[in-house]
């Protein structure tokens, strides 16, 4: 994706937000765009000062990059089950991040120590699933969580399963991420 379009997305975002909020916010993004019709899926992180306010995304393309920004930003706004819902008030002093995901790979992994070594700190977006267990984290995350081990076992315990859970039958996957945040400049996490 072109770098120059991060912008375009934060600003979609940004007005869905507004709208739902009731604030007045202007946006000149030509939502007609043939880019943003195309299927896509991203998350949409919200922060205030550094710190985490909302984050909802999707990891399968199944609708319009513009709809799912749309939507995730709104969701992120106001649904995560985190945080109460964002205030009006604190329009202005909320950023905005969009990640657009790349396409979902499988891992073929034989254990746990399989999976630690293929995991690719700072590159991967990682899925974990068992069961009806299922959790994500975002590239981004190894900023906070670097060793792969630790990486990991963050990962099994956001879906719900004790830290030491291996079993037959665990899936991963991973994926990349472009990102952009109204004040940053455009990161990408290659495929490597």
């Amino acid at each position: 994706m072109q770098p120059n379009r991060g912008k375009e997305l934060l600003s979609i975002g940004r007005n869905a937000i507004a709208r739902t909020l009731n604030v007045v916010y202007r946006s000149d993004i030509d939502e007609h765009a043939p880019w943003l019709q195309e299927l896509g899926a991203c998350f949409v992180t919200l922060m205030q000062d550094d710190q985490l306010r909302g984050c909802i995304g999707s990891l399968e393309a199944q609708r319009s990059l513009l709809m799912d920004v749309k939507s995730n930003a709104v969701s992120a706004a106001l649904h995560d089950p985190r945080f109460a819902p964002l205030r009006a008030a604190e329009f202005d002093d909320t950023d905005i991040e969009i990640s657009v995901l790349s396409p979902m790979l499988t891992m073929v992994v034989q254990d746990e120590a399989d999976a630690l070594v293929q995991l690719r700190p700072g590159i991967d977006g990682v899925v974990f699933e068992y069961g009806h267990c299922r959790s994500t984290f975002l590239p981004q995350v190894w900023q906070e969580l670097s060793q792969p081990r630790q990486f990991l076992t963050r990962l099994k315990q956001k879906a719900g399963l004790p830290a030491d859970f291996w079993a037959e039958g665990v899936k991963l996957s991973r994926y990349t991420v472009t990102k952009w945040r109204e004040i940053d400049d455009v990161e990408e996490y290659p495929n490597g």
